[in-house]
């Protein structure tokens, strides 16, 4: 499985951004999705997991919404209400039986980059 993270950028407090993750593979429809951020100087962290059900990191709950197209293998990561320390290094990750666990993912995209200016 390969998978292409985009939608990141530069935004300003209180933006919005909707990153993408399209993962190629046929069993995509079945995999656990993460979404994880790592910003500098700091360990990576779960944002966002999506399964049957989304579950979400109480830093960005209520803020964030993931989803899932399985017609075009894609998940979203839409983020609302963005603050500077949100600011990081997003990845999607795939396969994985503990959603929150980085360290339990199969695949991994190569990171989009968010910046949110105050």
């Amino acid at each position: 499985v390969q998978l292409q993270a985009s939608g990141g950028g530069l935004v300003q407090a209180g933006g919005s951004l909707r990153l993408s993750c399209a993962a190629s593979g046929r069993t995509f429809s079945s995999y656990g999705m993460g979404w994880f951020r790592q910003a500098p100087g700091k360990e990576r962290e779960f944002v966002a997991g999506i399964r049957r059900g989304t579950y979400y990191a109480d830093s960005v709950k209520g803020r964030s919404t993931a989803s899932r197209d399985n017609a075009k293998n894609t998940v979203y990561l839409q983020m609302n209400s963005l603050k500077p320390e949100d600011t990081a290094l997003y990845y999607c990750a795939a396969d994985s039986p503990d959603l929150r666990s980085w360290g339990s993912y199969n695949y991994w995209g190569q990171g989009t980059l968010v910046t949110v200016s105050s």
